[in-house]
């Protein structure tokens, strides 16, 4: 499973990047507009963070396959390493994914609801498909569900193509996510820190405190 923080907020990502076992960051044209400022000096620094060999995606805002392809190759030489475009899935999107193939340039086929839409971004050579699975939630069409369908899909036709789940509201979601061998992940830095967080393991760091300040006081193992 990889975790992939979804979000251009830097400091988030510093923070994140410390203390979660990452594998990337991920972006869109709505989460880059909210930062409000300079676009290339944004996602340059989201790759200085993280470093050449984590992955980064930003989102091609073009319409046409040609300037999707160009748009493509210029975010792909100006970030470098681990890069990902993300291609929202269609007509234009698909041939787009096809050329970008041939150059080497990795794709993550977004806006995906359907195991059909991920199949066919699969064959056209997406290296990652995106389901939403919270919007899919809220129409009553149980987004973990379909992320479940697609997995079995590929596993069923060899696909080399990873299926990156989105859209998350809750660490259960992700949790049946990874049940269901959801290989990658894409969340919220408030969605990873639930994710680790319990009450239970609340109450048994405080079981072990309480024991140890009984025995030693303040002392800690660096002082004996």
């Amino acid at each position: 499973m990889l975790y992939i923080l979804d979000t251009a907020d830097l400091e988030a990502i510093k923070h994140c990047s410390e203390f979660y076992p990452l594998s990337g960051v991920t972006t869109n044209p709505s989460i880059i507009s909210k930062e409000n400022t300079d676009f290339w000096q944004l996602v340059k620094d989201i790759r200085a963070i993280i470093g050449e060999d984590k992955i980064l995606m930003v989102q091609t805002v073009q319409k046409e396959a040609s300037k999707m392809v160009e748009e493509a190759k210029l975010l792909k030489k100006e970030l470098g390493g681990e890069f990902y475009v993300k291609i929202p899935i269609g007509e234009e999107g698909l041939k787009a994914t096809m050329e970008l193939k041939k150059l080497g340039v990795g794709v993550l086929m977004t806006a995906i609801f359907t195991p059909t839409q991920a199949l066919i971004a699969a064959k056209a050579g997406a290296s990652f498909v995106a389901p939403y699975v919270n919007r899919l939630d809220n129409i009553i069409a149980d987004g973990c569900e379909v992320v479940a369908q697609i997995v079995e899909q590929f596993e069923n036709y060899g696909m080399d193509c990873k299926v990156l789940a989105a859209s998350f509201k809750n660490a259960e979601q992700v949790h049946k996510c990874a049940m269901y061998g959801c290989h990658a992940v894409t969340v919220s830095a408030d969605i990873l820190k639930n994710i680790i967080s319990h009450p239970m393991t609340d109450a048994a760091l405080e079981g072990f405190e309480k024991d140890w300040k009984n025995a030693y006081g303040d002392k800690t193992i660096l002082d004996f």
